[in-house]
Parts: structure tokens; sequence; C-alpha cells
């Protein structure tokens, strides 16, 4: 049977050229960097020479980069680690509280869920609120701070809807009222330019895996000058901020991603680009009540949201699954009760639309068959999950 991935927004493959620069490193050149041998110099250099990879696709300096085991760690050594540094500064200076945090309610759950965490540690955190296209405005952040703010976290482009927020514009109004700005960048690294000066950032997380690297590697861009505590102490690896061995083979594979997004990035953009929208037109043209989500222009080259009405999302995915074709959904199935998509309440959709959303993310291998075989698949599956559900209007009596 034919299979088609179109949810490279949750994972992609591995790139060969990415796995060959990986396999020395599963096999003969297993040194542990910290050793001072010729098999632990052979690993340190591996490793320079990806911080020196990644430092040059965010236009950052070598140093700026901490190794992480992705996304999620990177988001909660950014949030823990301001948090903690500023209380103890407050503590040592015996100066008021410094304790807010403004962040959004799109957010990935690494940066919500780390929020709420430090709610209960004393933080006081704004969940600033979003249009229906997803996005947050600088003059909403500007108007959110407080005398004791000391962070601003604004996801750079959402991973269901695909919006792309201003956040040049916002890590501008941080940098002026001199406030700590990170960014949760792990769906735009690899698919759209990212310049971290250009953007204000004094924070960035990023995943290898979004972007045809290994799982189970990631970093934190950390502006110099930005001081952080870390979450795992021990040998005092990465300047002292993520003790452990580091992971070679991943962190190679990074060095490796990187290097192809900046030689692939111009041509793979437009290209994508051009698919998403013959996608989405497609959906729109061939089954009615359907709303596009997130914003029409400021989004993901490759992202293409829509909620289907009378229909539930996960169902459509078993079904797309079974045609072939792999997808994603907002909403998840949790101990037998359907929850619908955070990301599509806090932009205004009804529960029972947010629950007929659909991700179709598209990827290197995607090509023009790939959208047309989508097209003749889905429109069945829906009409048959339709007859079947009793809030289609249109369903025989």
């Amino acid at each position: 049977m034919k299979r088609i991935y179109l949810d490279h927004a949750a994972t992609t493959p591995v790139h060969p050229r990415v796995r060959d620069a990986m396999l020395p490193y599963l096999e003969d050149k297993f040194g542990n960097p910290s050793s001072i041998h010729s098999f632990g110099r052979e690993a340190a250099e591996a490793v320079d020479a990806a911080r020196q990879s990644l430092a040059q696709l965010l236009g950052a300096q070598p140093e700026e980069i901490i190794f992480t085991s992705g996304g999620s760690e990177s988001d909660t050594m950014a949030l823990f680690g301001i948090f903690q540094a500023r209380q103890e500064k407050a503590a040592r200076e015996r100066s008021g509280a410094a304790n807010h945090i403004i962040t959004t309610a799109i957010e990935h759950h690494a940066v919500l869920h780390t929020c709420q965490a430090l709610e209960k540690r004393g933080a006081r955190v704004t969940y600033l609120p979003l249009d229906q296209q997803g996005l947050v405005a600088a003059e909403q952040v500007a108007e959110a701070i407080r005398p004791e703010t000391i962070l601003v976290s604004v996801m750079h482009a959402n991973n269901e809807i695909g919006t792309i927020e201003p956040i040049a514009e916002i890590g501008a109004v941080c940098r002026e009222r001199g406030i700590a700005f990170h960014t949760d960048a792990v769906q735009t690294i690899g698919h759209i330019p990212v310049e971290v000066k250009a953007i204000n950032a004094d924070l960035l997380s990023l995943s290898a895996h979004k972007f045809y690297g290994p799982k189970g590697v990631g970093a934190l861009y950390r502006r110099r000058g930005i001081r952080i505590m870390p979450l795992i102490y021990g040998g005092g690896h990465e300047r002292g901020l993520r003790s452990g061995t580091e992971n070679v083979p991943g962190i190679v594979g990074l060095g490796e991603a990187a290097r192809l997004a900046v030689e692939e990035m111009p041509a793979e953009g437009p290209r994508q680009t051009a698919l998403r929208d013959r996608l989405l037109d497609g959906i729109e043209q061939r089954i009615p009540d359907v709303i596009r989500t997130g914003h029409p222009a400021k989004r993901l080259p490759n992202s293409a949201s829509v909620c289907i009405r009378y229909v539930e999302g996960e169902s459509m995915l078993l079904n797309l699954d079974f045609a072939g074709i792999a997808a994603s959904s907002g909403s998840a199935c949790t101990s037998g009760s359907l929850e619908a998509s955070h990301v599509l309440l806090a932009i205004g959709l009804e529960h029972d639309v947010a629950h007929g959303s659909l991700r179709l993310t598209l990827g290197h291998d995607n090509t023009d068959e790939d959208v047309d075989f989508a097209l003749e698949a889905l429109p069945p599956i829906v009409e048959k999950l339709r007859a079947i559900s009793p809030l289609y209007p249109g369903k025989a009596s």
C-alpha cells in the first residue's frame, strides 16, 4: 500500500546525510568528549564543529549554544533558569519581588506546564490572549509588563496552526525594558530563516528532530550576558549549564541538520509553500463546511491546518491511516473523553468545531502526487464520517 507522511510538524525523517554523519560516532569514534586522549579529543572536535554549524544557522556565537535533549528541556531550562537566577539576585540584593512571567495561551505544553510549575514556586504568570488567527501583538506584551516582570516567552510559530508570531517586535519591547525574551523556535528552525539578533532573542529553544535530525537532542541559545541557573548539576558540562556526558552522535546529527538547512531552505521554503496552498485550496473546494485555522499569510511554509465540521479529528486520522496517509489532529483522546486543542479554543473556536481539527504538514520528500493522493482520499472519509454523525445537518433521516 502507498504510504504518505504528512506529519512533519510531529517529527521528520532523519536525512541520509545526517545518518551518515552520525554513524562513525556510534561505532569507532565512541570517545567521551571530556577525556584527554585521542578518542576523547576526536569526540570533542565533533561536538565543537556541530556547535559552529548550529551557531552559523542562528547567526549566533558558538559559546552561546547549550546542547540539550530537545525542545522541552530547552524550554524548561530557559524558564526555570531565568526564574531561579532572578530569585537569587533579588534575595542577594534584598530587592523587591522579581517573579512575573508573560506568555501566551497557545504555547507548547513544555512552556505552559513549566509556567504552571513555576506558579507553585511563587511566580506570577500572565497568559496573553490571541486573535482569531492566532496572533499576539507586541502592544499586548508592552501593556502586560510590570515592574516585577523578569521574562517574556512567546513561541516563534505555533505547532498546530502554523501562525508565525511577531517575535522581532516583541523582542524589541523586551530589550527596551531590560526584560529577558525567550522564544520556542522548535517549529521554525530549519524551515524559515531565524537570526537571533534580528529577532532580539535572549533565549531560543530548538529540537533536531523537527528538521531532519535525530530525536533526543536539541539546543538552547543563550545570549552572552544572560544569566540562568542550571537544571542539571554534575560535571559542569556545557559551561556548567547542562551537566552530563554529551550525546555525541546526536549532537553531530544536529550539526549536520543545521548545515543542510543552510543549503536547502532557500529552495524548499517556496516549494513547500506551493504544495501547502494547493492542499488547502483543494480541501476547501472538495469538502463543504471547512474552516482554515491560523494566519493566511504569516504561517509556516509547510503547515496546512483546518477544522472540518461534523466530524471528529481522531476518527479522521484513523481512516487516513488506513488509506496510507499519516496526519495529525489538535484533539486528543484522553481516558475515553475527547479533549479539544487548547490552541483552537484559545483562538475562539467552539468545542464541537475544534474537535474536527486536521493538521497536514509537508516535508522534503512530499510531491504534487502526494497532495493529489491526499485530496482524493480525504473527501470520501469525511463523507463517511458525516453520514454517521448525529450532528451533521445533511444526514438523511
